[in-house]
Order: structure tokens, then C-alpha cells, then sequence
């Protein structure tokens, strides 16, 4: 346990480094000293010296508990593969810091920025391979299962439905009724994907951001999501009703007749494209294809056939990046597509906790999910690789926009809160380890995106 935390704080201390040299802002203080190594603190204290030695400070305690870790592998006798990344990391340090001294005293080209990035992100990419490799060897058991899960039940055999529901009154038929074709919409999917669009546009369109433009673009989205989660629970409506997690829905439970499920959806679908249409019709393609890649692609082609469905299917949850993009612009654009890519990598290290804790209902219902097909341990580890990738996306975002000190403290911080969540759940193994890595991946993006706009509005 003791070298997990050593290694789960070189790893925060390597990203919080390379946040630094990758915020514009923080970067041009942490330039702030023309010397090196040291600074002189002469005359009245500047913020940006101050930040400049911060970060100089830090970057020899982060080398320093990077070295003792190695230190600690080695005399332990782990894992090769962890031997081998922490050995990379070591020898990749010095690199870093004389890089980071040449941009210190010569100033920051191109070439060189891009250099000292570059080697930070090794650095930091060889400490994650390091942590997962050693959890995997440190808390893994051999619970691997064979071969694809087939359904614990016949689909040929009917399923007994519950009664319907007895009104006492007009009043509450109506509100029963409304609730159950809410509830097709999936809203709980609602605040995050309106949130993934809304940092879309603000990232397009900084402070000039208008309120027509959101409201078209958000109402749209909603309505989006609201039709692919009305399809979703009708196609799915047979399996639904032999899970223990699904069998109340709408639809398995015949409150919504399909038929109406189906025209309550296409309008839905109906109003969203006239929604984007009202800003561009890029926004109206792209919120077709999300519809369509939710409804068709994810949920009957992908999620009962490929172990890998999560990670593909997480291109559903990117798309209103894309869309938010759009509306601003009219087209897609390079910080639009990594914004995308951020949420396209958090979605398996937040959904996996999901999977895990729901793995014998999903097993029960035959889907190929990653827990019940390659097991508990291959699973956690995944859960990792894709948070150590997320970061470095939410890096890549850093470095290709303005945004500022908000949002480098919040993937910092919030990222760290992730990660210890992820650790917790390898030592505890357990269904309500898993929520709380699945709740600390929702604080991480919501937070995340909220300083996305924040930081976007005030430039």
C-alpha cells in the first residue's frame, strides 16, 4: 500500500508539472525567471515570480518522490513491466528539467515547448502504466471468465408484467402517466450532455457567446437525448424486464404502450432537428447521427455484441462537443474535436464503475459488458489506463486553448479525487467502491466542463 501512494502522488505531482507548463497563463509565469535553477526574489514579490519558484519548488519534491518510488520498486522486486515504466520515468526526469531550464533562460520556441511538454506527458504516461501494473499484480485474482455470457433466461419465454398502477384520480393518472414519459427521456443523462455542449460553444465562442444560440442549441440537445433515450428503452424493452436494475421501466412494464413509445420518440427526434436547424444545418447532422448512433448503433449493434461497447459507444456522449462546436462556427474545429475526445475517453474509466457494480445483472441479461466477459481485474486496470488517458486529454485541451487557472485547478484537483477513488476500488473490490469511482468520474467531468465555460466566457 505504501507504494501506491508513492506512486499515486508522483503521478499527481508529474500532472500538475505539466498542467503548469501547458496553461498559457501559468506558463508564462512559470517563465517569470530569466535564471536557472534558481530565481532571485529581489524587490517586491511579483505573483508571477512567485509562481515561477512555486513551480521550480515543486518540480524538485515531485523528482525527488519520483526517484524514491523507483527506489522502492527496485528493492521490492515488482513487477517487470512496473520496473521498466518507473526505470523510464527516472531517466525521462532530467530531461525534463533541462528542458524546462532551456525555456527558463533562452525563452520558449516552438520546438522547444513543445519538447518539454511532450517528455512531461511520457513521463507522467510511464508513472500511470507503473500504478496499474502494480495494482493489477497487487489486488488481481484470477476471475477471468470463459467465453461469451449468454442470457440467464429464454427470450422466447413471456414475462409476467406487473399490475398496472390504480389511480385514485384523474390528477394523478395524468401525473403517473407524464413521470413514465419523462422517464423514457433518460434526464438524468441530461445535465451532462447539456453541459458537454455548452462547453462546446463557450470554447468557440469565448464572451460573444449569444443567448439564441444557446437556447436553440441546448433545447435541441435535450431533445435529442430525450428521443434516443425513448428508443433505447424500446428496443431493449424485453431484456429490461428480466433485469433487476431495468424491470420498472416504462416500456418493459407495458405503462407506456410501445406503440406510443415509438411516435413519442420520433417527435422528440422531430424536434431537436427543427431545433438546430434554426441555428445551422451541421448542428441538425450531427444531432441526427447522435440520435441514430445512441439508437441504432450503440444499443443493437455494439452493447449486446462487443465487449468493446462502452469505449465505442462513448463517441455518443462526444458528439454534443461536436454540436456545440458547430452552432457557434458551422463547422468542426480542431479544440471542438478534443474537447470530444476528453469525454470520449472518460466515458469506459466512468461507466466501467457501473458495469462492475451492475456485473451479475448485466451478465443475467447476456450483454458482453468488459467485467463480465475479461473479469473484475482487467477491468479495474482498464478503468485506469482510460483516467490516465482522460487527463491527458484534458491536457491536450489546456495546451491547444487559452483557458486558464480554473480549469488547470480543477483537472488537477478533481483528478486527483478521481484517481483516489480508482485506487480505493482496487483494495476494496466492492459494489459501493465502485459508485464512488462512479460518482468521483461525474465531479471530475461536470467540474471539469463548468470551468470549461467559466474560464471560456471570461477571456
Amino acid at each position: 500500500m505504501r507504494l501506491t501512494r508513492m506512486l499515486s502522488a508522483a503521478v499527481v505531482g508529474v500532472y500538475l508539472l505539466v498542467v503548469v507548463g501547458a496553461t498559457a497563463a501559468l506558463a508564462d509565469a512559470a517563465a517569470a525567471c530569466g535564471t536557472w535553477p534558481g530565481c532571485s526574489l529581489a524587490g517586491p514579490l511579483d505573483p508571477a515570480l512567485l509562481v515561477a519558484v512555486g513551480h521550480r519548488v515543486a518540480a524538485a519534491v515531485v523528482g525527488l518522490l519520483v526517484l524514491l518510488a523507483a527506489v522502492r520498486v527496485w528493492r521490492t522486486g515488482a513487477d517487470r513491466r512496473v520496473r521498466g515504466a518507473v526505470t523510464a520515468a527516472v531517466l525521462l526526469y532530467p530531461v525534463q528539467v533541462l528542458v524546462g531550464g532551456a525555456v527558463a533562460v533562452f525563452g520558449a520556441p516552438a520546438l522547444v515547448a513543445g519538447g518539454h511538454l511532450l517528455v512531461g506527458t511520457a513521463i507522467f504516461s510511464a508513472l500511470v502504466l507503473a500504478l496499474a501494473w502494480h495494482l493489477e499484480a497487487e489486488t488481481g485474482t484470477d476471475d477471468r471468465p470463459t467465453g461469451r455470457p449468454e442470457p440467464a433466461f429464454d427470450p422466447e419465454d413471456p414475462v409476467e408484467s406487473p399490475p398496472a398502477p390504480a389511480y385514485d384520480s384523474l390528477l394523478e393518472r395524468v401525473k403517473g402517466t407524464a413521470a413514465a414519459y419523462f422517464r423514457l427521456t433518460k434526464p438524468r443523462l441530461m445535465w451532462l450532455l447539456s453541459l458537454v455542449a455548452s462547453a462546446g460553444m463557450a470554447l468557440a465562442a469565448g464572451p460573444g457567446l449569444g443567448v439564441g444560440t444557446v437556447v436553440a442549441t441546448l433545447g435541441g440537445g435535450v431533445l435529442a437525448i430525450g428521443a434516443s433515450g425513448t428508443f433505447n428503452h424500446v428496443l431493449e424493452r424485453d431484456v429490461d424486464a428480466r433485469m433487476d436494475r431495468t424491470s420498472d421501466r416504462p416500456v418493459a412494464t407495458h405503462r407506456v404502450p410501445v406503440r406510443n413509445a415509438v411516435a413519442f420518440g420520433v417527435v422528440l427526434a422531430a424536434l431537436s432537428l427543427g431545433a438546430f436547424l434554426t441555428v445551422n444545418l451541421l448542428a441538425a447532422v450531427l444531432g441526427l447521427v447522435a440520435i441514430l448512433f445512441y439508437s441504432v448503433v450503440y444499443t443493437l449493434l455494439l452493447k449486446p455484441n462487443t465487449v468493446q461497447n462502452t469505449v465505442i459507444g462513448g463517441l455518443a456522449g462526444a458528439l454534443p462537443a461536436l454540436i456545440g462546436w458547430a452552432a457557434v462556427t458551422g463547422e468542426v474545429g480542431l479544440p471542438g474535436l478534443v474537447l470530444a475526445g476528453v469525454v470520449f475517453l472518460w466515458t469506459p474509466a466512468h461507466f466501467y464503475n457501473l458495469a462492475l457494480a451492475y456485473r451479475e445483472d448485466y451478465e443475467r441479461g447476456g450483454f458482453p459488458m468488459m467485467p463480465v466477459v475479461r473479469g473484475e481485474t482487467e477491468t479495474r486496470k482498464h478503468i485506469l489506463f482510460y483516467l490516465g488517458a482522460t487527463l491527458l486529454g484534458a491536457l491536450a485541451l489546456s495546451a491547444l486553448t487559452d483557458l486558464g487557472w480554473l480549469y488547470a485547478g480543477t483537472t488537477v484537483g478533481l483528478g486527483a479525487v478521481f484517481l483516489a477513488a480508482v485506487v480505493r476500488l482496487h483494495y476494496e473490490k466492492s459494489e459501493g467502491a465502485a459508485f464512488r469511482a462512479f460518482h468521483a468520474s461525474n465531479a471530475y467531468l461536470g467540474l471539469l466542463l463548468i470551468a470549461v465555460v467559466v474560464d471560456s466566457l471570461a477571456l
